[in-house]
């Protein structure tokens, strides 16, 4: 199938964050398995360049319909369907536009071509909220003390998030996506610590050489993000919102 430039934007983002976080190495090893032989490092361009390159590559080609079946394969989703089902909802609505639809019968990912264009005008949930929205809502009164992490933790990211308020208020920003990512690490290795099992045998964890979880000091921030996701002690949103932290606390270096 040939994909118009919108709908390709839509995978792009289904690629990149919506169905999962793919990190860069993560992506070149994506495309790779579509016949690529790139090799991560320095010379490839941003997540979004990059994966927008390949995907341009590939339009019209099979390795496309591979790649769309790549990103919904249902063995991704195991426990959480109802996510593989709304992320096919959603790329569909721009696919129609193209006269195709992804459909999914069990475990298999088929595609079925339109006659005419099909747009699903969906009934909006009364208590649903808007990414705009949940951007623009305020939080106050963040309380640590509800995680139920050791006394010593609890403290420290609270005077942390009193912190990133002072800098906030004083227009500090780039102090606040340093400290909110120290912050939100923080919090989320105290779960761990708390549920050590449940985050050591999550598909998220990250693995040794053997095949062994490996310690959490040698987790990253995003591999707590997705294992977080994955136990649903966050939701797809936060998990979004957790990466794009990561991702702006990275530009800290003043040559990113």
């Amino acid at each position: 199938m040939n994909l118009s430039s919108k709908t390709l934007e839509k995978l792009r983002e289904l690629i990149n964050e919506e169905t999962e976080y793919r990190s860069g190495p993560k992506l070149v090893q994506f495309f790779n398995n579509m016949g690529f032989s790139d090799s991560y490092g320095q010379e490839l361009p941003s997540r979004w360049v990059y994966t927008d390159q390949r995907l341009d590559l590939i339009n019209g080609s099979p390795e496309l319909d591979k790649c769309i079946k790549a990103v919904f394969n249902p063995a991704n989703f195991i426990g959480k369907m109802a996510d593989l089902d709304a992320h096919i909802t959603s790329f569909n609505q721009y696919l129609a536009f193209d006269k195709w639809k992804v459909v999914r019968n069990g475990a298999e990912i088929t595609f079925r071509r339109l006659e005419k264009i099909e747009v699903d005008e969906p009934t909006p949930k009364a208590n649903s909220e808007t990414e705009d929205e949940f951007l623009k809502r305020e939080f106050t009164s963040v309380s640590v003390s509800k995680l139920g992490l050791e006394g010593t933790v609890s403290g420290v990211l609270e005077q942390r998030i009193r912190e990133i308020e002072k800098c906030f208020f004083g227009k500090a920003y780039l102090a606040v996506i340093l400290m909110a990512g120290s912050t939100l690490e923080g919090a989320l290795l105290g779960v761990a610590n708390n549920y050590p099992r449940s985050f050591n045998s999550a598909k998220a964890a990250p693995k040794d050489g053997a095949g062994k979880a490996k310690q959490f000091h040698e987790w990253t921030l995003s591999a707590f993000i997705d294992v977080a996701h994955e136990l649903r002690i966050v939701q797809h949103d936060t998990q979004k919102f957790s990466h794009t932290l990561r991702d702006f606390r990275n530009y800290i270096h003043p040559f990113q």
